[in-house]
This record gives C-alpha cells, structure tokens and sequence, in this order.
C-alpha cells in the first residue's frame, strides 16, 4: 500500500492540472487513470479552445505535455483502474486493480464515458464501421460517404475530422437545432462536405459482415440512408459508477460540489466534467482541477475553506 497525500482519480486535463497544482504546494501526489495521461482529449484532432493556442493543439501533442508538467511537480502517474474509493476515520484508501492508496485527501476527476445509441447493429458492427472515434478511424473510410448521429461540439468536431478523409459526411441529430457553439456552425456551414439533417432519428444500423447503412425516422416515414462508416457522438455519461453510496450524485450520475470542489464529503473534491453543472470546456476543466488541488491543501493543511453554495 501506498501512503500519498493526495490521490487523483483520473489523468484528463482536470486530473493533471491537479496534480500539477498540488504538486507544486508541496503535497505528495498519486495519479490513476486506466486510459493513460490525457484521457479522451487524446482522441481530439485539434483543439481550438484551449488558452494560448489561437491555431489550435492535437489532443495527442497536450496530454504529453500535461503529464510532463504534473510529473515536474513531483506527481507519480499510473495506469490502473479504480475499483473503489472507501472513508476511514483519517483517511481515504483508493482501491485500484494493481495499486491500493492511503491518502488524506482525494480528488475524483475520472471524466466521462461516450453514451451509445443503444440501437440494433450497434454492437454488432463496432469496429466493423461502427465506431466514436473519427481521429483514430477517419483515415480508414478515404473516399467514402460516412454519417455522425449527434448535434453538440463534439459531433461537429468529429464531422470536420471526418470530412479530411470521406467523400461525404451525413450528420444527423434528432433535435430541431443543433446544440453545438456557433464558431463550430459556421465552420461546418463552410464545409462543402458535410451536410446537416436534423429531425431525423438512426433506428438501426445495417450491414453485411460491415455496415452498409442506417434506417432512419423522420416524422412518421421511414427510409435508408447509405453508408459505410457511423461515427456515435451522443454526449458523455459520468463515470461514477464506483462512488455510489459514498457522494451525493445528481439524477444524471455526476457528483454534486460547491464552488471549491468540494463534495458531500470532506477531503474528497471533484473536477472537470463528472462534477454536476460543469460546462464541459477543457479550459474549465483544469480550472476545476486547479480550484479542488488548492482546497484539497487547506484541507491537509487544516485551513479548510468555508463550503459555499452548490453550483
């Protein structure tokens, strides 16, 4: 067993950040993430909101460099999962698959998992032209016609990765506007490869051995669209799976904090987008991370900052 400080669950942007920061007050810091350093932002092509980057960043190239910064202030990052985070009197033991941690202080910045249609051919095809990732499987689908089913950021990222490769990208969101930021309308408005369908429901993906299209709902009629790869992006489910029973959870599973990280219970903290009303921006995650390193200080240190009101 470990004796830590601090331990951080989760090595995304808020969880690095974190362990930077509290790193740098002088804590003992563990880090446990099961994807790797840089979490899903890995996956991102090019990210164009992060501070300090007008032309953008690949999300291969930041969470190097996150890693690079927290390990610099002394933090230890390891690949394992969590199993479990349990409360003893004066500390916290993070129960993970290969390394079990005592720590006086915890921060959970676990992230999200990307939500699935939950539809026929679904399962059927993934990784046979079913697929949530289109920096990692884009290049395979060169010159042909594929299709994304969502509307927020994320979709629209994905169509403009896609749309280097395909021939043709079909979006289609259920909604009746797209949920997305404007820059990223207006980018795919200038896109001559990527056409928006909106009101439109993907009921079934169909194929032989691949896929070779979807069945679609729009109104009361119904019709095939073809197309040889489908790109999910339908938001993101908190990973808190492992803290039920332990923290107050909102009805959508993300953990409920006030405006210092801080959770229903004290000395665990949260940060990025598994905590409740997170506006889902790398950049607010590690101002999440950075906010639950400081207060998880007071907390050791005995100054603990007076809760205010949940955000």
């Amino acid at each position: 067993m470990k004796d830590v400080d601090v331990a951080i669950v989760g090595a995304g942007v808020a969880g690095l950040t974190a362990a930077m920061v509290a790193g740098a007050h002088g804590c003992k810091v563990a880090v446990l993430d099961q994807m790797g350093v840089g979490g899903q932002v890995g996956n991102v092509e090019r990210i164009l909101n992060w501070p300090g980057y007008p032309q953008g960043i690949g999300g291969h190239d930041l969470g190097p460099l996150l890693h690079q910064q927290a390990e610099a202030a002394g933090a230890e990052v390891m690949l394992d999962t969590v199993d479990a985070v349990e409360r003893l009197k004066q500390h916290f033991i993070v129960r993970g698959a290969a390394e079990i941690l005592q720590a006086r202080a915890v921060i959970i910045a676990a992230g999200s998992t990307r939500r699935t249609l939950d539809i026929r051919g679904e399962e059927e095809f993934r990784g046979k032209g079913v697929s949530q990732c289109a920096s990692c499987d884009g290049e395979l689908f060169a010159g042909r016609n594929v299709c994304v089913v969502g509307g927020g950021d994320a979709a629209l990222h994905e169509a403009l990765a896609l749309a280097q490769h395909a021939a043709q990208v079909t979006v289609f969101h259920r909604g009746t506007n797209l949920g997305a930021q404007q820059a990223l309308r207006q980018r795919i408005a200038a896109c001559a490869k990527v056409e928006i369908v909106l009101e439109t429901v993907v009921e079934e993906i169909l194929g032989d051995g691949t896929v070779t299209g979807v069945r679609l709902r729009a109104g009361g009629a119904t019709r095939v669209h073809e197309t040889a790869g489908v790109f999910i992006s339908v938001g993101l489910a908190p990973n808190t799976a492992f803290l039920r029973g332990l923290l107050t959870l909102d009805d959508g599973g993300h953990i409920e904090t006030d405006t210092n990280m801080g959770t229903s219970v004290p000395g665990i903290f949260a940060a990025g987008d598994i905590r409740t009303s997170s506006v889902a921006l790398l950049a607010s995650a590690a101002g999440d991370g950075a906010t639950a390193a400081v207060s998880a200080f007071h907390y050791l240190d005995g100054s603990r900052i007076v809760p205010t009101t949940k955000t």
